[in-house]
């Protein structure tokens, strides 16, 4: 039996949009700053995209505050207990009409695959984005902490957008895999999910 719970909280939800936003606006500025296309110009989007990326370090640091008071921060511990089974529902049993082997609960919303890869976004490829961003706009940390050119920072700054973009477009295509499929999205707007009771 299936019953309505508050899943997400208002700040989570603002979290997740907010990210995303800023994600979405970073990328834009970013293709542009590589010459990708020109909407806004060279200067204004390498200026919007130090502001947005200021504004993501500030929303991050944030978060990192709120999860640690109300405990959330356990949600991204990983289990690899099932995740074998939950690795081979997304492989191949979502595609056959099997159910998920992963029970959400409000105390526990993460699958095991879902804890791992947000672990490593949070712990990995954010901070390697973040440092290589405020390594590129102020060259003189640069020079004093590491012994690595200009361009290498741009390399690993570019190479950890491109891993962000997979990342995002994962993720986008895996909110499409609810029983419908804004199933997911509305929860997330919301905070309501129905989930087995």
């Amino acid at each position: 039996m299936k019953k309505k719970t508050l899943i997400y909280t208002r700040f989570e939800r603002f979290w997740h949009w907010a990210q995303a936003l800023l994600v979405i606006f970073l990328i834009v500025t970013g293709f542009e700053i590589h010459g990708s296309y020109r909407i806004m110009g060279f200067e204004l989007a390498c200026t919007l995209h130090n502001y947005a990326g200021w504004t993501l370090i500030w929303l991050s640091v944030f978060a990192v505050f709120w999860h640690s008071v109300t405990g959330e921060w356990r949600q991204y511990l990983p289990s690899l207990r099932n995740i074998n089974t939950v690795a081979l529902y997304y492989a191949f049993g979502i595609f056959t009409g099997s159910a998920h082997p992963y029970k959400k609960t409000r105390e526990k919303k993460l699958n095991p695959l879902q804890q791992l890869s947000y672990l490593m976004l949070i712990l990995v490829l954010l901070p390697i984005q973040i440092l290589s961003g405020l390594l590129y706009i102020y060259p003189e940390w640069t020079a004093q902490m590491l012994p690595i050119s200009l361009e290498a920072v741009a390399l690993v700054h570019t190479a950890s957008a491109f891993l962000m973009i997979a990342f995002f477009i994962v993720h986008v295509y895996m909110a499409t895999t609810g029983e419908t499929v804004l199933k997911y999205t509305n929860s997330m707007i919301t905070g309501w999910e129905e989930i087995e009771n």
